[in-house]
């Protein structure tokens, strides 16, 4: 997508505050209209819009107590389905919709993959990474621990980050916007990307400055696992 297309599509789309509510008390009788309920005639789970729970309960003097849980806040954007996907998605990972993600990709507890952003197959984007709407990651990277690829929805005319195919992100490394990584490039744990890294080329430093040629020693060292896209027994 590109950034007039995401921005249209929040501006334009409904804002939601999505809920959920344990409700108790003579359940039997009431009409559930415009929510979901779950549950028996003692006791259930409500979900559904702020506005829409609350009339329900509200309306129906059978609830005789109630708690609230407040998913989001006037939100634009519904997270995407993971089950669409062919990847290892571990728990609390946050994924907006209108993300692609690769065959045997992997995201890890705590990341979080922003509206427009694409993750190229094999690609592991590690522990809390942040990875901003319409960043463009390629095939087989390792995006490290608390790393921060930054977004470009706004200005609409910056250029989103494109990290090639075959890099490593160090862990709590930081690739501003309109950043192009080469091929095959290792960025230093906690570097500072300012300007683009050629490919194959190790960068370290804040801001970062090319420290030398990928050689056979880096290679190893940023090799990937394989058996850790591995997806057996997946359904």
């Amino acid at each position: 997508m590109n950034t007039d297309e995401i921005i249209n599509l929040i501006s334009n789309s409904k804002k939601v505050t999505p809920v959920r509510a344990f409700i108790k008390g003579d359940l039997g009788g009431i009409k559930f209209e415009n929510v979901e309920f779950f549950g028996d005639e003692k006791f259930g789970i409500l979900f559904g819009d702020y506005e829409e729970v609350m009339k329900v309960i509200r309306d129906n003097a059978g609830i005789r107590g109630y708690h609230l849980e407040v998913i989001a806040k006037n939100s634009a954007v519904p997270l995407a389905d993971i089950l669409k996907y062919n990847a290892r998605i571990e728990p609390s990972a946050i994924i907006r919709e209108m993300v692609e993600i690769g065959d045997g990709a992997v995201v890890m507890m705590g990341a979080i993959v922003n509206i427009g952003a694409s993750i190229g197959s094999g690609t592991m984007i590690d522990m809390n990474a942040v990875i901003g709407g319409r960043a463009v990651i390629g095939k087989r990277c390792h995006i490290g621990a608390g790393a921060v690829v930054a977004g470009v929805i706004e200005p609409p005319s910056a250029t989103p980050v494109v990290i090639e195919d075959d890099v490593l992100v160090g862990a709590n490394a930081v690739i501003l916007e309109g950043i192009h990584v080469g091929k095959g490039s290792v960025v230093a744990a906690g570097a500072v990307v300012i300007e683009d890294v050629p490919s194959y080329h190790v960068v370290g430093g804040v801001p970062a400055k090319i420290i030398k040629m990928v050689d056979g020693k880096t290679m190893t060292k940023a090799q990937i696992v394989e058996s850790l896209r591995n997806l057996g027994g997946q359904r």
